[in-house]
């Protein structure tokens, strides 16, 4: 989301004539998109902040401003901490010297792949995010501004569209008449020209059987869904406050491959999360052997100040223990990628290439492997077969086909 925010912005400021400085230091306009999901990333931004004062210092005329997450509604304590930025506006939000301008914010050289925010914040209140308290409330975009910002960016040659939102599942809840995101895929599947459609971030609580039907249902949504677990324990769950039980989320997974057998999974799970005890977190392991994620993101716990989690429970997992769990998530989740990506050997895939990096074109699955093939000419854009002759645990290797027949489930 922040690097769609940032796209768009830089979309809008080339519209007004500005072009990409050389570096800080010679820059007119310097713009900062903070990330605080973590105490870490937001201790990040704070160190970018007080290095830019030399700037400032050097180049008084030099504008300053800082958007993000780490924007609070308290402007006025963030201009006493950080006098020589001049402007803070909300994420999402466009800068205060650009409220009238109108019109959406585009990236002004969008590649085949792009983002759509249909919605930002959270009403779910996870104990261990700051989301919620940093973005607000969950607010919808209307459909109508969603499909123009898709046939725009299709128009400009966007072939791949992802759907953002902190829980894209609870789409349309405050608009009038209550349009869900299955309402939105079927509108953006009619787009001639789009290829694919993808979207994220899932909450296990909130995904219904009307999606499940739009992704068995509707051509253009890709055969893969994030759905973060988090956790393999209950107990643990609990204590997230994420609204679900192990056995709920197990049944959300089966109705996914009830109606659609080849849909690649991939979860997020945080380990170390306070009082995680050794039982609860063998719980987790036995989850990933159990459901075989295509891709698993793994956090280790730190504390987030501002959240419930900081403030009602103690840390007591040490920090050897947390990077024993880290590695040992890891190694499990490895051997299953290994394992699931080493059957697609021999196979034939379609891959809608991305660009092009060392000598090899690469692109995505519409299951999300990500892979490599060697090829002359320009595929940029295209949608091509790749028969797969190589695989690791993270990506895959193999020779194009020329013979045109691109299938839609063909892994």
């Amino acid at each position: 989301m922040n690097h769609a925010e940032s796209d768009r912005l830089a979309g809008r400021f080339e519209a007004l004539g500005y072009t990409p400085a050389s570096s800080i230091e010679n820059a007119d306009l310097i713009v900062i998109n903070s990330c605080v999901v973590r105490q870490s990333a937001e201790d990040r931004v704070v160190n970018r902040l007080h290095l830019l004062r030399p700037v400032k210092k050097a180049r008084p005329e030099t504008v300053i401003a800082l958007t993000g997450c780490f924007v609070t509604g308290d402007t006025a304590a963030l201009k006493k901490r950080f006098p020589h930025v001049d402007y803070f506006f909300k994420a999402g939000e466009q800068p205060p010297w650009l409220e009238n301008t109108g019109g959406l914010l585009l990236p002004a050289h969008p590649g085949v792949t792009a983002f759509i925010t249909i919605m930002q914040g959270c009403n779910n209140f996870c104990s261990y995010c700051i989301v919620p308290y940093r973005r607000g409330r969950e607010r919808s975009r209307m459909p109508e501004e969603i499909i123009c910002e898709a046939h725009e960016l299709v128009r400009q040659g966007v072939k791949e569209i992802t759907l953002l939102g902190q829980n894209v599942d609870s789409y349309g809840r405050d608009l009038p008449g209550q349009p869900e995101l299955a309402d939105i895929l079927e509108q953006l599947n009619n787009i001639t020209g789009l290829q694919r459609l993808r979207f994220l971030t899932n909450h296990p609580k909130d995904m219904n059987q009307r999606l499940i039907e739009a992704i068995a249902g509707l051509d253009k949504v890709c055969e893969h869904i994030n759905l973060p677990v988090q956790s393999g324990s209950d107990a643990v769950l609990k204590l997230m406050n994420r609204g679900y039980t192990v056995k709920d989320y197990l049944a959300l997974v089966q109705k996914l491959r009830s109606a659609v057998p080849d849909i690649a999974l991939s979860t997020d799970l945080i380990v170390g999360f306070p009082t995680e005890t050794t039982a609860q977190f063998e719980e987790s392991l036995h989850l990933l052997s159990t459901v075989n994620f295509d891709t698993v993101h793994i956090a280790a716990y730190s504390v987030r100040k501002g959240t419930a989690a900081a403030g009602n429970l103690e840390d007591t997992v040490t920090g050897e223990t947390k990077k024993e769990r880290l590695n040992a998530v890891e190694a499990i989740q490895g051997a299953i990628q290994s394992a699931i990506n080493s059957r697609l050997r021999g196979k034939t895939v379609e891959v809608l290439v991305e660009d092009q990096k060392q000598g090899k074109w690469y692109g995505r699955t519409r299951s999300d492997k990500l892979v490599f093939f060697k090829g002359d000419g320009n595929y940029t854009g295209q949608l091509v077969r790749v028969k797969i002759e190589t695989t690791s645990p993270w990506s895959l290797q193999g020779t194009p086909l020329t013979d045109g027949n691109n299938g839609r489930k063909n892994e």
